[in-house]
């Protein structure tokens, strides 16, 4: 890790491999806002895809 000054400002450098690690494991804290069961979800898919289906004909 190294750390850089530019116009008074800290940055840090790191590994590519660091940076996605940490990527990984600030994505695993974060919860979905909306889960969906597997009916449900497929019920919503086929929603969707008749809507889209519809502004696509016209």
């Amino acid at each position: 890790m190294t750390e850089l000054i530019v116009n008074k400002k800290k940055f840090i450098i790191l590994p590519r491999k660091d940076y996605e690690s940490m990527q990984k494991k600030a994505a695993l804290k974060t919860r979905p806002e909306k889960t969906l069961s597997l009916a449900d979800a497929r019920g919503y898919s086929k929603a969707l895809i008749r809507k889209w289906a519809k502004e696509k004909l016209r």
